[in-house]
């Protein structure tokens, strides 16, 4: 049986990231580029005032030194004359410099009378100055590929003056939640029956993920049901089931992917939860089966399916970023297995602690509520004390910390 290091490496080399397309800027928020970017001018598009103040050449003046006002000069105004020796020109935050300023003061920084200011300190040249081209040159490389698109992305696009974009879709995800014991949301379950939780927990982290939703429903324990859903969930680019994946006399799904071509890339993983996964591509589609007890299906979709959706949208950095945390109480080895320990994140004084969730049964939906954090415990591990420093998968961030 694959470790989880073997099986994840398996899908890391599978998965390639969706052909790019072009959209509009505004669009592009939350894609990934998948070209480079260069600037398309100078920017600022010239020497420009960063205060409201006063603009004039500098030629070692001191404080109270005395210059005339010949001019005003707002912001986006263009085409003013040179200003003169022994002159200064107001003028706002953004607007251009006249030819022959090269220093500003700002206004609280001189008195005005009689058309005249004096300064009240002595000024350096080049004060307040924002010089043409500072941030950015024309064709000056703006962002390499691979780039996630956050609102700062977007802002400096537009200030370089970028329309439209290639990036990676978002993936369009098609969910099939397998099992004759499954019910609708909405339906009363007979005894013996559940709610489908699994899709519902699925559908959110997709959505959070940026995904497109397409879900086929409930698929009975039949291979005619299962293989219908299973083409019509071929045609998005990654199908995901949960349910049907063991060694049960109605577990069939890869008995019934194997009807549209499926290429294993493995099935089962040496871990807990989720040992039942099974992973491949049917039709070129990646296809993720996931165990039906919900823990299960949480913590294979976070270890296995979202790096992989990740990829597919053209992400560099697939696997979830990791933290060092100290351990708030002690967790038990011996174990065959990797363990997968679900937990909450605490920050006391500038630390972070992981409290395990006093749940973690695989069939329990309580064990994924509130759950930030997935603590790996090595198969054999003799186990690990209370206050020990360790490493957790981060699935959410905790607040005020980025990665």
């Amino acid at each position: 049986m694959l470790s989880y290091l073997e099986a994840i490496r398996i899908v890391l080399d599978t998965i390639r990231p969706l052909p790019p397309v072009e959209v509009a800027l505004p669009l592009a928020l939350g894609r990934v580029l998948a070209a480079p970017l260069s600037a398309a001018w100078d920017l600022p598009p010239a020497d420009n005032s960063a205060m409201d103040g006063y603009a004039f050449a500098y030629s070692e003046q001191s404080a109270g030194d005395r210059l005339q006002v010949s001019g005003f000069v707002p912001a986006g105004s263009a085409g003013q004359p040179p200003t003169a020796a022994g002159q200064a020109v107001k003028i706002m935050t953004g607007a251009s410099l006249p030819a022959g300023c090269d220093t500003v003061v700002p206004i609280e920084e001189v008195a005005e009378h009689d058309g005249q200011i004096q300064l009240k300190k002595e000024p350096k040249q080049g004060n307040h100055v924002r010089r043409r081209g500072e941030e950015l040159t024309r064709g000056e490389p703006l962002l390499p590929a691979g780039t996630p698109i956050h609102s700062g992305e977007l802002s400096l696009m537009a200030a370089a003056g970028i329309e439209r974009v290639q990036v990676h879709p978002a993936p369009k995800v098609a969910v099939l939640s397998t099992g004759d014991e499954l019910v609708e949301l909405g339906d009363i379950p007979d005894p013996g029956q559940i709610v489908n939780s699994n899709f519902h927990l699925l559908s959110a982290r997709l959505r959070e993920e940026g995904c497109e939703v397409v879900p086929l429903g409930i698929a009975r324990d039949t291979a005619d049901d299962l293989s219908a859903k299973i083409e019509e969930g071929l045609n998005s680019d990654m199908l995901i089931s949960t349910g049907g994946v063991s060694m049960g006399d109605r577990d069939h799904v890869q008995e019934t992917l194997g009807r549209h071509g499926f290429e294993i890339g493995f099935w089962k993983a040496a871990i807990k939860p989720g040992k039942p996964v099974l992973f491949g591509t049917a039709c070129g589609t990646p296809v993720f089966g996931l165990p039906g007890n919900p823990a299960a299906s949480a913590a294979t979709f976070e270890l296995f399916a979202r790096p992989a959706l990740r990829l597919l949208a053209g992400h560099r950095d697939p696997l979830p970023p990791r933290m060092k945390v100290t351990l708030t109480e002690a967790i038990s080895g011996g174990e065959k297995r990797q363990r997968f320990i679900w937990g909450v994140l605490e920050e006391r004084h500038g630390r972070y602690f992981f409290a395990p969730s006093s749940r973690q049964g695989s069939g329990q939906n309580r064990s994924i509520q509130g759950a930030q954090a997935l603590l790996p415990v090595d198969a054999g591990s003799d186990g690990i004390c209370e206050g020990a420093e360790v490493e957790v998968l981060l699935l959410r961030m905790p607040p005020g910390r980025t990665i």
